[in-house]
């Protein structure tokens, strides 16, 4: 019996109207059910549509046999697996990621055109710590709109959370045409959310972060609200730039004083 498109196997011969050898992965490739079963023991909530989801957003870019079929590299692999990561772990947005993948990689496409991966190693990875608290505060655009649906199965969000987050001011979607709308903060607000409910934390348990943001702007808008205001293009140019990074040392001081503080609890 043919296997699935979609049946967990590796391609290990050469695929029909793939040249033999001639993987971009130096080796086997994958189909995209063996991707999702290679990395669902790191990543659970992994799903076929939602690598087919990084596909369409242009972040992944698997080669296709004539019949159709997705090949994923080691190459494209270790790209999806940097991807979730820094989803994960740093809770940042596609549009950012987008970014870090472009910048971090470091090197040219190789001769079968694999797209790059982001460098490894301590100093690789210091310097992307340092470059992303800088990158992942964006003030200037909210990026695209998502339905309450996309939302869901985009971060394997409850629905009665999201509900919940908007009934406690967390998350503020637009209602459009009778659907509602949340943009890509709001979106990885979601996902930060339920990576915290697996431990309990519930909408309710969120106001000291609200009511922390809400001080935290008032305090940067104290200090950049005349140039902000202004008339002048440039130095209301100048005021967002200073607004960002503003918002970038503020959330790394954050970051540091939550680290004292948790170390004093670990007793180290």
């Amino acid at each position: 019996m043919a296997a699935h498109p979609f049946d967990p196997i590796v391609v290990g011969g050469s695929p029909p109207g793939v040249r033999p050898g001639g993987s971009r992965a130096r080796g086997k490739a994958m189909t995209i059910g063996a991707v999702c079963k290679a990395l669902a023991q790191e990543f659970p909530d992994i799903s076929i549509s939602k690598i087919r989801y990084l596909e369409d957003q242009k972040l992944l870019a698997p080669r296709r046999t004539p019949g159709g079929y997705r090949l994923y590299t080691s190459g494209d692999v270790q790209r999806l697996r940097t991807i979730l990561r820094l989803q994960r772990d740093e809770f940042l947005p596609l549009r950012v990621i987008r970014q870090e993948l472009a910048a971090g990689a470091g090197r040219e496409e190789d001769e079968e055109g694999e797209l790059p991966v982001l460098q490894t190693g301590a100093d690789a990875a210091e310097a992307e710590k340092r470059r992303r608290r800088r990158s992942s505060v964006s003030v200037r655009e909210t990026g695209a709109s998502y339905s309450l649906d996309d939302v869901v199965e985009d971060t394997r969000a409850d629905p009665r959370l999201v509900a919940e987050l908007e009934d406690y001011g967390v998350i503020r979607g637009e209602r459009r045409l009778g659907i509602t709308y949340y943009d890509e903060t709001e979106r990885e607000i979601v996902r930060a959310v339920t990576e915290l409910a697996r431990y309990g934390v519930g909408g309710r348990n969120l106001r000291a972060f609200r009511t922390s943001a809400d001080r935290e702007a008032a305090l940067l808008q104290q200090i950049l609200a005349p140039a902000l205001r202004s008339h002048n293009a440039e130095r209301r140019t100048e005021a967002i730039d200073a607004l960002e990074n503003l918002a970038a040392v503020t959330t790394h001081l954050k970051h540091l004083l939550l680290i004292r503080d948790l170390r004093k609890l670990a007793g180290t």
